[in-house]
């Protein structure tokens, strides 16, 4: 598949993330052999992966950062889409047959997804994306749940018979969850900040939100971290996250109402 999946053609879109991390060989390890990235380059402490020649996830080293801590805000997780169901089969074959340590298996009717984290704590989600004719609506609310995910379906689909050999070009940063102190909040701030819709709420807890009718691009949650102030500069973890937005004219900084600095450049 070498076409752009679905949410990396809309007018805002996810397009790489950065993290501080305290051994970054050690991470970048990590996302090479458990979730399938390539390394494309490294200098001076900063690694570089991607599927591809799409960097998609940049790894800066600070030895003294301390540990991220979940009742900050920060990154909930980081959730790579693989272009077709075939390839998250293979992947989650490959996961049970080397006994990775998961977190959770979920299908949420727009999506098929397995969670797991990554050595310095920060969370992943591998999904990949149901046919965007299969989403039911309620007005401009998209439906979705957490409900088990069917494993002997995943693992039973058709074309999914080859051995994983990594990240397939086509492979994108779907979507990024974050954790938020509030979340009405951070709501209203990326409605304002990038335009961003809102898709569905799981609650007060919860809210998703995205451009061009994905069902979200991202994520913000205070399940561990109710009334969190600004994320300490000092932490391991989430260090950016890069969007692009065809409304764009020069590459931004931005930063959330807890200290998430939002990096904003021209849609190519």
């Amino acid at each position: 598949m070498n076409e752009l999946s679905f949410p990396a053609t809309a007018p805002v879109s996810v397009a790489e993330i950065g993290l501080k991390a305290r051994d970054a060989d050690k991470l970048a390890a990590f996302y090479c052999d458990t979730v399938g990235l390539a390394e494309l380059s490294r200098r001076s402490g900063t690694i570089v992966l991607g599927a591809g020649d799409r960097p998609l996830l940049t790894i800066e080293e600070d030895a003294a950062a301390a540990l991220d801590d979940p009742r900050e805000a920060g990154l909930f997780h980081t959730a790579f889409l693989l272009p077709a169901r075939a390839d998250l089969a293979r992947w989650a074959r490959r996961a049970i047959e080397r006994q990775t340590p998961l977190e959770g298996a979920s299908d949420h009717l727009v999506s098929e997804a397995v969670y797991l984290s990554d050595p310095e704590g920060n969370g992943i989600e591998i999904y990949a994306d149901r046919p965007r004719e299969s989403w039911q609506w309620d007005g401009s609310q998209v439906a979705m749940k957490t409900l088990p995910l069917d494993f002997q379906s995943l693992l039973a689909t058709r074309g999914a018979e080859g051995a994983w050999q990594g990240a397939p070009k086509g492979t994108v940063i779907g979507h990024v969850h974050l954790r938020v102190g509030e979340p009405a909040e951070a709501e209203q701030w990326w409605h304002e900040a990038l335009g961003l819709d809102t898709m569905a709420h799981y609650g007060p807890s919860a809210v998703f939100l995205a451009s061009g009718g994905y069902h979200h691009h991202i994520g913000a949650n205070n399940w561990h971290s109710p009334g969190a102030k600004r994320r300490d500069p000092g932490r391991a973890g989430l260090a950016w996250v890069r969007m692009r937005a065809v409304d764009a004219d020069e590459e931004k900084a931005l930063e959330d109402p807890w200290g998430t600095v939002v990096r904003v450049v021209p849609s190519s």
